[in-house]
């Protein structure tokens, strides 16, 4: 019925069932994962009126035991979901949760668990996931281009000397540091505005 899908390892497609209606994927090595995707197979859908709540949980140490945390949900409508989880480890604490005890009951408290409850679709509406596990929906290539000038300031702020360290060098052109900070400053006041205005 579910599939659990992480970049880089097998589809799992065999959930632990630990109970009725709530379904669990075991995530070995769970520091390594940023996103995952959780889809209806199409082998058997929801009932009518039901969708399934998807849940990340990973061990707390600190309680030993799991902290649960709502990423969001998927339907017969909505078979498959990307959420992001790299976030979420050292995140929020989880709040209420329909797996109770299972997670710290089970053998796999040293993994990270995704887990899918099936539940009425009025309640999963009303539901509030961690905003952390959503997926990032700004242009790729803008979240490159964010990242980029980060790179180049700190880079560039690496070299930074003050003018009483400074030595002449007729070779070198010296540019104030606050100068690129303010143009990154108006670059993003301006993209706040708008969005699509480095397209034109």
């Amino acid at each position: 019925m579910l599939g659990c899908l992480v970049a880089g390892r097998l589809v799992q497609t065999d959930p632990l069932r630990v109970a009725g209606d709530k379904f669990v994927f075991n995530l070995a090595d769970y520091e390594s994962v940023n996103h995952v995707v959780v889809f209806l197979l199409g082998t058997e859908p929801f009932p009518a009126g039901m969708g399934g709540a998807v849940y990340f949980s990973f061990p707390d140490p600190a309680a030993g035991g799991q902290v649960w945390q709502l990423l969001g949900f998927i339907t017969n409508e909505k078979p498959s979901a990307i959420f992001k989880i790299s976030g979420l480890k050292a995140g929020e604490a989880g709040g209420a949760h329909p797996f109770g005890t299972m997670g710290a009951a089970s053998p796999a408290i040293s993994m990270a668990q995704v887990g899918v409850s099936v539940e009425l679709l009025d309640q999963l509406a009303q539901q509030t996931p961690v905003s952390a596990a959503t997926v990032s929906t700004v242009d790729p290539f803008m979240q490159f281009t964010q990242k980029m000038l980060d790179s180049l300031y700190n880079f560039a702020c690496s070299f930074s000397v003050t003018q009483a360290q400074m030595t002449p060098s007729p070779s070198e052109t010296f540019i104030p540091s606050s100068c690129i900070l303010r143009w990154y400053e108006n670059f993003q006041r301006r993209l706040a505005q708008n969005p699509t205005f480095w397209k034109s």
